[in-house]
């Protein structure tokens, strides 16, 4: 995304050259040069991923409810060539293991806490990345009959919206919401969006490498970050003419009064 943007801005720069109109085009140039370094180089990327994620950059204290889920939003698989073994995606790991952490936190308090894997197989692959995330789960001693599957869903909007029908059925008091630091905000919005008032719990934290040379790394993290940008002006867009449903008056899962104070110090719009 970030490199079509400079490709499209070099030949813009060539086109007003070619017409003669050379003060335009040096000047497109020099911007071209200056997105290079500063993306490159780090420092556009760095504000971008500080903006989007800082506020979850520690994490919140809980006060587990009687009856707690914790929803994992899925981040893909991938299939090893050597074994066509179906694996969790690699950011996918930080997540499974936060939510593994988290269960034995409020198993621990007696408490009924159920987790909520967020996966369809958008690979084609046969088996849903719910399904594999639980079995990755399962390995590390959970409980089968803690963990649950909501397999359809293939972007962040059908994760919200199927998992607010799975929420309500379990009627939980206390909700968790995990996935990348960099997610959470657009995640926010699409869980509220269908009525969830969840706890934002951040697994994997993207920072970019600030250096005097351009990196690969931080062309790639800026394009994270750009595409959560993008998604939620297009929430916003899509809401403001219409073409999706208004949010829910009312959030159907409340976090009770005790647990929010504890916790605070159709269409998709988007995938």
């Amino acid at each position: 995304m970030t490199l079509g943007l400079l490709f499209g801005l070099l030949v813009l720069a060539a086109a007003c050259m070619a017409l003669r109109r050379r003060r335009l085009g040096r000047t497109l140039y020099a911007l071209a040069a200056l997105l290079f370094l500063g993306v490159g180089c780090g420092l556009v990327p760095a504000w971008m991923l500080d903006d989007l994620q800082a506020s979850y950059g520690a994490k919140p204290a809980h006060v587990w409810g009687q009856r707690n889920a914790i929803v994992v939003l899925g981040a893909g698989t991938d299939k090893i060539a050597a074994t066509g073994r179906i694996e969790p995606g690699l950011t996918s790991y930080a997540r499974i293991v936060e939510a593994a952490t988290l269960q034995r936190a409020c198993r621990a308090t007696g408490a009924d806490c159920k987790i909520i894997l967020n996966g369809g197989d958008s690979a084609h692959s046969g088996v849903s990345a719910a399904e594999v995330y639980r079995q990755a789960l399962l390995a590390l001693g959970l409980a089968g009959e803690d963990v649950l599957i909501e397999p359809c869903g293939t972007t962040t909007w059908q994760h919200a919206r199927f998992s607010s029908d799975v929420l309500q059925h379990f009627a939980a008091d206390h909700v968790v919401l995990i996935s990348s630091g960099v997610h959470l905000r657009r995640s926010q919005l699409y869980f509220a969006h269908f009525g969830i008032d969840a706890t934002q719990v951040r697994a994997e934290y993207l920072c970019a490498h600030k250096s005097l040379l351009p990196s690969p790394h931080n062309f790639t993290v800026t394009d994270e970050a750009l595409h959560e940008y993008l998604d939620i002006a297009r929430y916003h867009l899509r809401l403001a003419t219409g073409d999706i449903e208004p949010p829910r008056a009312r959030p159907a899962i409340q976090v009770s009064t005790r647990n929010a104070a504890a916790a605070r110090g159709g269409t998709a719009p988007g995938s």
